[in-house]
């Protein structure tokens, strides 16, 4: 759904460094970093939405968070399924694994692939150092599926 044309990662490469280092969930604030809706986009919605930056609400970062997986009495905290949700959800105990970010569809896909080639291998060995014998259950069940593909 981001345009076509996408954010060109030197023009924010300081600012999104910025946001990954923050201990809360990066999500909304890469979203805005974003070009917004493109032209193309499916939504059937009586108001213009192209370049918009919004969050749609759709859940996929709250529905991917590693944290609300281990701890899901957090999510009694509110019944929204925003971005602003997730961050009131998870405050500074975020684990930074930036899943929230690859789920969301207002992240244009050039910042994604940047926290891909600096972001995931580091952020990988944060999560697994923060994770006790129990709570890697479903790491077992990612690895597994993969495998199988």
């Amino acid at each position: 759904m981001p345009d076509t044309k996408q954010t060109a990662i030197a023009d924010v490469v300081e600012v999104l460094e910025r946001i990954l280092d923050i201990s809360e969930p990066p999500v909304a604030r890469c979203r805005l970093l974003s070009s917004g809706f493109g032209p193309s986009h499916t939504l059937m919605a009586e108001a213009e939405l192209t370049g918009s930056r919004a969050c749609l609400g759709c859940g996929n970062c709250v529905d991917i968070c590693s944290l609300l997986a281990r701890e899901p009495a957090r999510l009694q905290k509110t019944a929204q399924r925003t971005s602003l949700a997730l961050e009131t959800m998870v405050g500074t105990d975020c684990d930074r694994c930036y899943a929230c970010v690859m789920s969301c569809p207002q992240v244009d896909t050039s910042i994604k692939h940047y926290i891909v080639k600096t972001r995931t291998v580091e952020q990988m060995q944060h999560l697994l150092e923060r994770l006790g014998p129990t709570d890697d259950y479903y790491l077992d069940a990612f690895l597994e599926e993969a495998k199988n593909g």
